[in-house]
């Protein structure tokens, strides 16, 4: 099996990932392309779907909100999690139904609030008092579930500290949203984006349903949990697949959580970082002294327009060049722009081929999620990532 591949793909999977390399092969661009296979993606869909059962899959907008996949989703019979009044606008635009839309960002303008409770959109998440008083005042008798902080997590991709309130807030603050009129329905919480083993979610599920516990002995008739994301995208580290990860998750969610009739669980990663590719060139190769251990290899993408995810090297890109069957040695390797923070991996050099030369092909694997919607608008003037859909 190639290299590149996440060894726990099936044959269906291998010959769809190999589809989107020999369509960037046998296509020309001009500028740095994300090449998304929709086929993977509704793969993936079943495959977390079959571990999931009864929990409704939320797909994480944010993640890819390519036209093409979010249809291919609706057509799966996903929902979705949305971020913004744009993302709702855009899964309804398609023929999402408002009620399998989620508003999960805790802060939102009130007019996107009232937008969305227009459209029919009747869950949101909330995460403080204030969030509170403008949904009971823009959405009334919206069902809101809160989130909790988790913390510390094993997530390659952190997402601690922003988003949720400690556990001794959740009580005050489903007593307020029932003061306002709200219908306090549930929590939800994120793991950390990238957690790459099913394991890891043993001690946050410990940690929410504690306070899960905790509301429902104060009186709070919960019936909504939704487990966020965490699914995981092979980068070159092994990960379980989809359907037993999934199944993993449930199972301890299961044993946990008691009224919980109604499971969320927002894939965005996990769905569609493996559906894609990026068709990117080598700049320039060069070395900063004549005893300089690594090379540089400066590629037509970098941190601001698309590869965001490297920052502090977390999420680490598998690569495809021309020249994989030659030697290969250390390189530091970094994006066009004249921003010095422009700089992908140093920490931990990859290996590359050492005939690599301005002008090669240069393939950046799974990198379907977060790569376009993290690309900047025109950043020293270079364009924002293209997008094509197979």
């Amino acid at each position: 099996m190639n290299a590149y591949v996440n060894p726990q793909l099936g044959g269906d999977a291998v010959r769809a990932s190999h589809r989107i390399e020999n369509f960037i092969r046998q296509s020309s661009f001009d500028r740095p392309t994300l090449v998304l296979d929709r086929q993977i993606v509704a793969d993936q869909y079943r495959a977390l779907k079959a571990g999931l059962g009864r929990a409704d899959i939320h797909y994480a907008v944010k993640a890819n909100p390519a036209r093409e996949i979010l249809s291919t989703l609706i057509a799966e019979g996903s929902h979705f999690d949305a971020a913004s009044r744009g993302e709702i606008e855009l899964c309804l635009s398609l023929g999402a139904r408002p009620e399998t839309i989620s508003y999960g960002n805790t802060v939102k303008r009130a007019s996107d609030i009232a937008f969305a409770h227009a459209a029919g959109i009747r869950v949101f998440a909330a995460d403080a008092e204030e969030e509170l008083e403008k949904l009971a005042i823009h959405a009334p008798g919206a069902q809101v579930y809160i989130r909790l902080l988790v913390g510390s997590t094993e997530a390659d991709w952190p997402l601690s500290r922003k988003f949720g309130c400690a556990p001794d807030m959740v009580v005050p603050l489903m007593a307020r949203a029932t003061d306002l009129g709200l219908k306090p329905v549930g929590m939800s919480f994120h793991v950390g984006s990238q957690t790459r083993r099913a394991e890891m979610w043993t001690s946050t599920l410990d940690h929410v349903a504690a306070a899960w516990v905790t509301a429902r002995a104060a009186g709070f008739d919960l019936d909504l949990l939704n487990i966020g994301g965490g699914f995981p995208a092979f980068y070159g580290e092994e990960i379980e697949a989809p359907t037993a990860y999934a199944a993993q998750v449930m199972k301890m969610v299961e044993e946990r959580f008691q009224g919980a009739d109604r499971i969320m669980a927002e894939p965005g990663r996990g769905m569609v970082a493996e559906a894609g590719m990026i068709a990117a060139e080598v700049m320039l190769v060069s070395r900063k002294s004549e005893d300089d251990i690594c090379r540089w290899v400066y590629l037509d993408i970098g941190k601001f327009s698309g590869l965001a995810e490297t920052m502090d090297e977390a999420i680490r890109y598998q690569f495809i060049t021309d020249r994989d069957h030659e030697e290969t040695g250390p390189c530091i390797l970094a994006g066009p722009s004249c921003d010095s923070a422009d700089v992908l991996y140093e920490k931990r050099p990859v290996q590359l081929p050492l005939g690599l030369r301005a002008g090669d092909r240069f393939i950046i694997r799974n990198c379907g999620a977060y790569t376009s919607t993290y690309s900047s608008v025109c950043f020293n003037g270079f364009p924002p990532l293209d997008v094509v859909v197979i």
